[in-house]
């Protein structure tokens, strides 16, 4: 089983503002919202053979998350000379890439001043990750109906929380539920669920983050002519069913293997196979698809 997961490894440069620094040293001012009060957004690529995958996909979602903040984002052609200038730094080809943008240096509290926004491009090596995973149900649910929902912010505070639920049961990854008990999404993926015979994921209104390997996935079953459909399902759906999987930047398709310690009757489905060949097969032909 491989799968890919972030390595601690020796990526000291980043970019900051303008600027190739030592990420080792302070750099972002202890008055900046987003360490205040979480005050930003972010987006991760997967780096392959040191080009970055789907560079125009998150990019577009990294503006829409800043516009719902109201904050404004670098021009495109400075990021990518970013990314290159950082990936080039630390001779990174396999790795993780993350661009950050918050409100700047701003008062201590939720008010925002017109200020320049703090940028911030960093990355880190990857290995292969497995490939399939445990999941539990967190207790705790998605707010669907709140100002960031579908938002990608540092926020994430929620699902640190979830995530240790998820180890201390020795799981890999939490699902957690809507306000109305819906499945929604993981703290850092999308799920997937074959449903009586037919492949379906929540939509945009349950309040999950739109991923864009979940998107990539929806249009490869288009074009298999494997049905798939974006429709709300009971949290149970997830217990009940034979067959699922994970998407996400850094896992790809993932197969899930149990819900709460209880065994999916198909470890890795055929669904979950193909699609998770056939994403293989799309980034060796087209990185920026």
């Amino acid at each position: 089983m491989s799968a890919v997961r972030s390595v601690s490894n020796d990526a000291t440069r980043v970019w900051v503002d303008g600027a190739l620094v030592d990420g080792r040293e302070p750099q972002v001012s202890a008055f900046d919202h987003g360490l205040l009060v979480g005050d930003g957004v972010f987006e991760t690529l997967r780096v392959y053979d040191g080009r970055p995958f789907a560079w125009r996909r998150h990019l577009d979602r990294l503006e829409v998350s800043a516009s719902g903040l109201g904050l404004p984002v670098p021009d495109r052609e400075q990021l990518l000379d970013a990314a290159g200038a950082v990936l080039e730094a630390n001779r990174l080809r396999e790795a993780r890439l993350r661009i950050t943008v918050t409100g700047g240096v701003q008062p201590l509290g939720s008010e925002r001043r017109e200020t320049a926004p703090t940028v911030v491009v960093a990355a880190s090596e990857v290995r292969a990750v497995e490939s399939t995973i445990a999941v539990v149900i967190a207790p705790w649910v998605r707010n669907d109906r709140g100002a960031t929902a579908g938002l990608k912010t540092i926020s994430y505070a929620e699902n640190v929380r979830a995530l240790a639920y998820a180890y201390a049961r020795h799981a890999g990854e939490a699902i957690l539920a809507n306000t109305r008990d819906e499945l929604c999404e993981a703290t850092g993926s999308n799920v997937f669920v074959v449903h009586d015979g037919v492949l379906c994921t929540p939509p945009a209104s349950s309040g999950c983050l739109l991923g864009v390997t979940r998107a990539l996935v929806i249009e490869l079953c288009h074009e298999l002519t494997i049905e798939c459909r974006e429709v709300a399902l009971p949290i149970d759906a997830l217990r009940n069913t034979r067959e699922a999987f994970l998407t996400s930047t850094v896992r790809e398709v993932q197969a899930i293997t149990s819900v709460d310690g209880r065994p999916l009757a198909l470890e890795t489905g055929s669904v979950t196979n193909r699609l998770a060949k056939e994403f293989a097969t799309l980034v060796a032909r087209d990185l920026d698809p």
